[in-house]
Protein backbone atom coordinates (compact mmCIF):
# COMPACT_ATOMS: atom_id res chain seq x y z
CA UNK A 1 0.00 0.00 0.00
CA UNK A 2 1.36 3.20 -1.21
CA UNK A 3 2.04 5.27 1.89
CA UNK A 4 0.64 9.30 2.71
CA UNK A 5 3.73 11.97 2.17
CA UNK A 6 3.81 14.22 5.10
CA UNK A 7 5.84 17.51 5.42
CA UNK A 8 5.77 19.18 8.70
CA UNK A 9 5.99 22.86 8.53
CA UNK A 10 6.98 24.13 12.48
CA UNK A 11 9.38 26.53 13.77
CA UNK A 12 10.33 24.68 16.94
CA UNK A 13 12.55 22.19 16.57
CA UNK A 14 11.95 19.57 19.79
CA UNK A 15 7.83 19.68 18.24
CA UNK A 16 9.05 19.11 15.11
CA UNK A 17 10.78 15.91 16.42
CA UNK A 18 8.04 15.22 18.44
CA UNK A 19 6.06 15.02 15.36
CA UNK A 20 8.10 12.77 13.41
CA UNK A 21 8.84 10.14 16.30
CA UNK A 22 4.92 9.64 16.16
CA UNK A 23 3.78 10.12 13.32
CA UNK A 24 6.02 8.13 11.74
CA UNK A 25 4.35 4.95 14.27
CA UNK A 26 2.06 4.66 11.85
CA UNK A 27 2.82 2.22 8.86
CA UNK A 28 0.64 3.82 6.24
CA UNK A 29 2.57 7.69 7.06
CA UNK A 30 6.16 8.86 5.75
CA UNK A 31 7.41 12.26 6.80
CA UNK A 32 9.27 13.37 3.55
CA UNK A 33 10.38 16.14 4.81
CA UNK A 34 10.69 18.88 7.71
CA UNK A 35 10.57 22.86 7.16
CA UNK A 36 11.23 25.46 10.03
CA UNK A 37 9.22 28.59 7.84
CA UNK A 38 7.29 28.68 4.80
CA UNK A 39 9.78 29.18 2.32
CA UNK A 40 11.48 25.76 3.49
CA UNK A 41 8.21 24.23 3.12
CA UNK A 42 7.76 25.69 -0.45
CA UNK A 43 10.84 24.12 -1.51
CA UNK A 44 9.93 20.99 0.28
CA UNK A 45 6.52 21.39 -1.24
CA UNK A 46 8.76 21.04 -4.72
CA UNK A 47 11.14 18.61 -4.65
CA UNK A 48 9.02 15.88 -2.26
CA UNK A 49 5.51 16.67 -3.73
CA UNK A 50 4.16 15.64 -0.50
CA UNK A 51 0.23 14.36 0.06
CA UNK A 52 -0.39 16.43 3.24
CA UNK A 53 1.30 18.94 4.94
CA UNK A 54 0.72 20.05 9.07
CA UNK A 55 1.25 23.67 9.48
CA UNK A 56 1.54 26.07 12.36
CA UNK A 57 0.50 29.52 12.20
CA UNK A 58 2.73 31.72 14.12
CA UNK A 59 6.05 31.00 11.97
CA UNK A 60 8.98 33.34 11.04
CA UNK A 61 9.37 35.18 8.00
CA UNK A 62 5.98 34.55 7.18
CA UNK A 63 2.99 33.00 8.93
CA UNK A 64 0.99 30.18 8.01
CA UNK A 65 -2.29 31.74 6.84
CA UNK A 66 -0.34 34.48 4.87
CA UNK A 67 1.36 31.41 3.34
CA UNK A 68 -1.96 29.26 2.64
CA UNK A 69 -3.20 32.10 0.43
CA UNK A 70 -0.12 32.26 -1.72
CA UNK A 71 0.09 28.60 -2.08
CA UNK A 72 -3.01 26.91 -2.52
CA UNK A 73 -4.12 29.04 -5.94
CA UNK A 74 -1.07 27.63 -7.62
CA UNK A 75 -0.67 24.24 -5.53
CA UNK A 76 -3.64 23.06 -3.50
CA UNK A 77 -2.33 20.68 -0.72
CA UNK A 78 -4.28 19.31 1.80
CA UNK A 79 -3.38 21.12 5.34
CA UNK A 80 -3.78 20.44 9.06
CA UNK A 81 -3.16 23.06 11.20
CA UNK A 82 -1.58 22.43 14.77
CA UNK A 83 -2.74 25.90 16.52
CA UNK A 84 -2.41 26.80 19.73
CA UNK A 85 -6.12 28.51 21.07
CA UNK A 86 -6.89 31.31 18.85
CA UNK A 87 -9.65 32.52 16.26
CA UNK A 88 -6.41 32.55 13.83
CA UNK A 89 -7.45 29.04 13.23
CA UNK A 90 -10.16 30.16 11.41
CA UNK A 91 -8.56 32.75 8.66
CA UNK A 92 -6.62 29.56 8.00
CA UNK A 93 -9.81 27.16 7.04
CA UNK A 94 -10.92 30.37 5.07
CA UNK A 95 -7.49 30.48 3.46
CA UNK A 96 -7.80 26.87 2.76
CA UNK A 97 -6.73 24.61 5.62
CA UNK A 98 -9.17 21.52 5.76
CA UNK A 99 -8.60 20.24 9.37
CA UNK A 100 -7.08 21.85 12.15
CA UNK A 101 -6.04 20.32 15.95
CA UNK A 102 -5.08 22.36 18.76
CA UNK A 103 -1.50 22.10 19.65
CA UNK A 104 -0.59 20.59 22.82
CA UNK A 105 0.06 22.57 25.43
CA UNK A 106 0.66 21.47 29.44
CA UNK A 107 0.21 17.66 28.24
CA UNK A 108 2.97 15.01 29.69
CA UNK A 109 5.12 13.59 27.34
CA UNK A 110 2.83 10.70 26.68
CA UNK A 111 -0.52 12.92 26.30
CA UNK A 112 1.50 13.88 23.56
CA UNK A 113 2.21 11.17 22.09
CA UNK A 114 -1.42 9.46 22.28
CA UNK A 115 -2.82 13.19 21.32
CA UNK A 116 -0.55 12.38 17.75
CA UNK A 117 -1.03 8.79 17.70
CA UNK A 118 -4.81 9.54 17.66
CA UNK A 119 -6.48 12.90 16.55
CA UNK A 120 -3.34 13.79 14.65
CA UNK A 121 -2.85 10.85 12.59
CA UNK A 122 -6.43 10.48 11.82
CA UNK A 123 -6.77 13.86 10.53
CA UNK A 124 -3.83 13.44 8.67
CA UNK A 125 -5.65 10.62 6.82
CA UNK A 126 -8.46 12.36 6.35
CA UNK A 127 -7.06 15.22 4.27
CA UNK A 128 -4.98 12.88 1.99
CA UNK A 129 -8.51 11.61 0.68
CA UNK A 130 -9.22 15.39 0.21
CA UNK A 131 -9.44 16.67 -3.57
CA UNK A 132 -8.25 20.55 -2.46
CA UNK A 133 -8.00 21.63 -5.63
CA UNK A 134 -11.89 22.02 -5.92
CA UNK A 135 -12.39 23.62 -2.43
CA UNK A 136 -12.74 27.69 -4.08
CA UNK A 137 -14.55 29.54 -1.79
CA UNK A 138 -18.16 29.58 -3.05
CA UNK A 139 -19.28 32.85 -4.42
CA UNK A 140 -22.42 34.62 -3.71
CA UNK A 141 -26.02 33.23 -4.43
CA UNK A 142 -28.90 35.93 -3.51
CA UNK A 143 -31.68 34.38 -2.87
CA UNK A 144 -35.13 34.87 -1.95
CA UNK A 145 -36.39 35.85 1.91
CA UNK A 146 -39.67 34.65 2.65
CA UNK A 147 -40.35 37.50 4.97
CA UNK A 148 -42.68 35.86 7.31
CA UNK A 149 -42.31 35.40 10.77
CA UNK A 150 -41.60 31.88 12.40
CA UNK A 151 -42.36 31.21 16.04
CA UNK A 152 -40.76 29.32 18.80
CA UNK A 153 -42.84 25.64 17.09
CA UNK A 154 -40.44 25.69 14.46
CA UNK A 155 -36.28 24.21 14.86
CA UNK A 156 -33.58 24.09 12.26
CA UNK A 157 -30.82 21.77 13.07
CA UNK A 158 -27.64 21.39 11.37
CA UNK A 159 -24.47 18.92 12.00
CA UNK A 160 -21.24 19.30 10.50
CA UNK A 161 -17.63 17.59 10.72
CA UNK A 162 -14.69 18.43 8.07
CA UNK A 163 -14.83 21.30 6.35
CA UNK A 164 -18.00 22.75 8.21
CA UNK A 165 -16.67 25.61 9.57
CA UNK A 166 -16.69 27.37 6.43
CA UNK A 167 -20.39 24.86 5.00
CA UNK A 168 -21.87 26.49 8.29
CA UNK A 169 -20.61 30.36 7.63
CA UNK A 170 -22.00 29.90 3.87
CA UNK A 171 -25.27 28.85 5.18
CA UNK A 172 -25.86 30.97 8.42
CA UNK A 173 -24.34 34.21 6.77
CA UNK A 174 -27.42 33.46 4.29
CA UNK A 175 -29.80 33.54 6.93
CA UNK A 176 -32.25 36.44 7.86
CA UNK A 177 -33.24 37.79 10.98
CA UNK A 178 -36.73 35.38 10.67
CA UNK A 179 -34.97 32.44 10.31
CA UNK A 180 -36.55 30.08 13.46
CA UNK A 181 -33.92 29.25 16.44
CA UNK A 182 -31.08 27.27 15.12
CA UNK A 183 -28.94 24.48 16.68
CA UNK A 184 -25.65 23.08 15.76
CA UNK A 185 -23.10 20.57 16.29
CA UNK A 186 -19.85 21.02 14.23
CA UNK A 187 -17.51 18.77 15.65
CA UNK A 188 -14.63 21.07 17.39
CA UNK A 189 -11.95 20.83 20.21
CA UNK A 190 -13.28 22.57 23.24
CA UNK A 191 -12.69 26.31 23.53
CA UNK A 192 -12.62 26.85 19.79
CA UNK A 193 -16.51 26.65 19.70
CA UNK A 194 -16.99 30.22 21.63
CA UNK A 195 -14.28 31.47 19.02
CA UNK A 196 -16.22 30.20 16.06
CA UNK A 197 -19.49 31.16 17.57
CA UNK A 198 -18.54 34.73 18.25
CA UNK A 199 -16.63 34.63 14.71
CA UNK A 200 -19.85 33.93 13.21
CA UNK A 201 -21.72 36.42 15.21
CA UNK A 202 -19.99 39.29 13.90
CA UNK A 203 -19.89 38.14 10.21
CA UNK A 204 -23.75 36.81 9.84
CA UNK A 205 -27.52 38.73 10.72
CA UNK A 206 -28.39 36.45 12.87
CA UNK A 207 -27.42 36.02 16.49
CA UNK A 208 -24.87 33.13 17.36
CA UNK A 209 -23.39 31.99 20.45
CA UNK A 210 -21.93 28.91 22.40
CA UNK A 211 -24.84 27.32 23.93
CA UNK A 212 -25.45 25.94 27.36
CA UNK A 213 -27.59 24.77 29.67
CA UNK A 214 -31.16 26.56 29.67
CA UNK A 215 -30.58 28.60 26.69
CA UNK A 216 -34.27 29.16 24.74
CA UNK A 217 -34.21 28.81 20.97
CA UNK A 218 -35.83 31.13 18.94
CA UNK A 219 -36.07 33.26 16.04
CA UNK A 220 -32.96 35.01 14.66
CA UNK A 221 -30.38 33.25 17.16
CA UNK A 222 -28.06 29.99 16.31
CA UNK A 223 -26.91 28.01 19.40
CA UNK A 224 -23.82 26.11 18.48
CA UNK A 225 -22.38 23.53 20.81
CA UNK A 226 -19.72 23.83 23.06
CA UNK A 227 -16.52 21.53 22.08
CA UNK A 228 -17.01 19.36 25.40
CA UNK A 229 -20.49 18.44 25.31
CA UNK A 230 -23.67 16.79 23.82
CA UNK A 231 -26.60 19.28 22.85
CA UNK A 232 -30.11 18.23 23.19
CA UNK A 233 -33.23 19.90 22.50
CA UNK A 234 -35.79 19.93 24.90
CA UNK A 235 -39.50 20.90 25.67
CA UNK A 236 -39.86 23.29 28.71
CA UNK A 237 -43.48 24.78 29.65
CA UNK A 238 -44.11 25.41 25.63
CA UNK A 239 -40.65 26.65 24.70
CA UNK A 240 -38.07 25.23 23.25
CA UNK A 241 -34.83 25.09 25.54
CA UNK A 242 -30.88 23.09 24.93
CA UNK A 243 -29.69 21.10 27.01
CA UNK A 244 -25.02 20.73 27.53
CA UNK A 245 -23.44 18.04 29.28
CA UNK A 246 -20.49 15.58 28.66
CA UNK A 247 -20.94 12.54 28.29
CA UNK A 248 -19.59 9.40 26.74
CA UNK A 249 -18.38 10.16 22.81
CA UNK A 250 -21.37 8.81 20.69
CA UNK A 251 -20.28 7.95 16.62
CA UNK A 252 -16.86 8.87 18.06
CA UNK A 253 -17.77 12.67 18.72
CA UNK A 254 -18.94 14.70 21.90
CA UNK A 255 -20.77 16.92 21.02
CA UNK A 256 -22.42 14.37 18.27
CA UNK A 257 -24.76 15.11 15.61
CA UNK A 258 -26.87 12.07 16.42
CA UNK A 259 -27.16 12.83 19.76
CA UNK A 260 -28.87 16.92 18.72
CA UNK A 261 -30.93 15.15 15.74
CA UNK A 262 -32.50 12.42 17.95
CA UNK A 263 -33.69 14.88 20.72
CA UNK A 264 -34.91 17.34 17.66
CA UNK A 265 -36.88 14.26 16.34
CA UNK A 266 -38.13 13.87 20.14
CA UNK A 267 -38.97 17.04 20.71
CA UNK A 268 -40.19 19.30 18.01
CA UNK A 269 -41.21 16.53 15.60
CA UNK A 270 -42.76 17.36 12.46
CA UNK A 271 -41.88 21.20 13.26
CA UNK A 272 -38.17 21.18 12.10
CA UNK A 273 -35.86 21.53 9.52
CA UNK A 274 -33.04 18.98 9.44
CA UNK A 275 -29.71 19.96 7.54
CA UNK A 276 -26.06 17.63 7.32
CA UNK A 277 -23.34 19.15 5.84
CA UNK A 278 -19.72 17.96 5.03
CA UNK A 279 -18.17 15.47 7.29
CA UNK A 280 -16.43 12.06 7.49
CA UNK A 281 -18.39 9.22 9.17
CA UNK A 282 -21.92 8.85 9.45
CA UNK A 283 -22.41 10.94 12.86
CA UNK A 284 -26.24 12.09 12.39
CA UNK A 285 -27.25 9.94 9.49
CA UNK A 286 -29.35 8.06 12.01
CA UNK A 287 -30.72 10.98 14.13
CA UNK A 288 -31.46 12.52 10.62
CA UNK A 289 -33.35 9.45 9.96
CA UNK A 290 -35.30 9.91 13.51
CA UNK A 291 -36.37 13.22 12.54
CA UNK A 292 -37.57 12.36 8.98
CA UNK A 293 -39.60 9.63 10.21
CA UNK A 294 -40.69 12.59 13.01
CA UNK A 295 -41.97 14.58 10.14
CA UNK A 296 -39.47 16.98 10.07
CA UNK A 297 -38.20 18.04 6.73
CA UNK A 298 -34.20 17.13 5.95
CA UNK A 299 -31.43 18.51 3.56
CA UNK A 300 -28.46 16.88 2.36
CA UNK A 301 -25.16 19.28 1.29
CA UNK A 302 -24.49 17.25 -2.33
CA UNK A 303 -21.50 15.83 -3.31
CA UNK A 304 -19.67 18.17 -5.52
CA UNK A 305 -19.57 20.98 -2.78
CA UNK A 306 -18.76 18.55 -0.14
CA UNK A 307 -14.95 18.81 1.08
CA UNK A 308 -16.16 15.09 2.67
CA UNK A 309 -19.08 13.50 1.31
CA UNK A 310 -19.26 10.93 4.45
CA UNK A 311 -21.74 12.45 6.98
CA UNK A 312 -24.46 13.39 4.20
CA UNK A 313 -23.87 10.46 1.91
CA UNK A 314 -24.46 8.17 4.76
CA UNK A 315 -27.92 9.76 5.41
CA UNK A 316 -28.72 9.58 2.26
CA UNK A 317 -27.91 5.84 1.84
CA UNK A 318 -29.98 5.28 4.50
CA UNK A 319 -33.26 7.76 3.16
CA UNK A 320 -32.84 9.99 5.90
CA UNK A 321 -32.38 13.06 3.35
CA UNK A 322 -35.32 14.15 1.79
CA UNK A 323 -33.26 16.49 -1.01
CA UNK A 324 -29.84 17.37 -1.81
CA UNK A 325 -28.66 20.87 -2.39
CA UNK A 326 -25.46 22.93 -3.28
CA UNK A 327 -23.83 24.36 -0.28
CA UNK A 328 -24.73 27.66 -2.02
CA UNK A 329 -28.39 26.54 -1.98
CA UNK A 330 -29.05 25.27 1.49
CA UNK A 331 -30.49 28.69 2.68
CA UNK A 332 -33.19 29.02 0.48
CA UNK A 333 -33.99 25.35 0.45
CA UNK A 334 -34.24 25.65 4.45
CA UNK A 335 -36.61 28.53 3.78
CA UNK A 336 -38.48 26.55 1.48
CA UNK A 337 -38.68 23.93 3.69
CA UNK A 338 -39.96 26.29 6.54
CA UNK A 339 -42.90 27.44 4.12
CA UNK A 340 -44.68 23.65 4.71
CA UNK A 341 -43.61 23.55 8.21
CA UNK A 342 -46.16 25.57 10.31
Amino acid sequence: MKKIKVLIVEDSLMFRQILVRNLITDPMLEVVAQASDPYEARDAILKYEPDVMTLDIELPRMDGIEFLRKLMPQYPLPTVVISALSDRVFDAMSAGAVEFVNKPSGMTAEQIAEFIRGELITKIKIASTIQVGKLKRVGSHSFRQNGYGTGAGTVVAIGASTGGTEAIYEVVRRFHQDIPGTVIVQHMPPGFTKMYAERLNNQCRVVVREAKTGDRVVPGQVLIAPGDAHMRLLKVNGEYQVECRSGPKVNGHCPSVDVLFESVAKAAGAGAVGIILTGMGNDGAKGLLEMRRAGAKTIGQNEASCIVYGMPKAAYDIGAVQQQAELTQIAQKTYDCLETVR
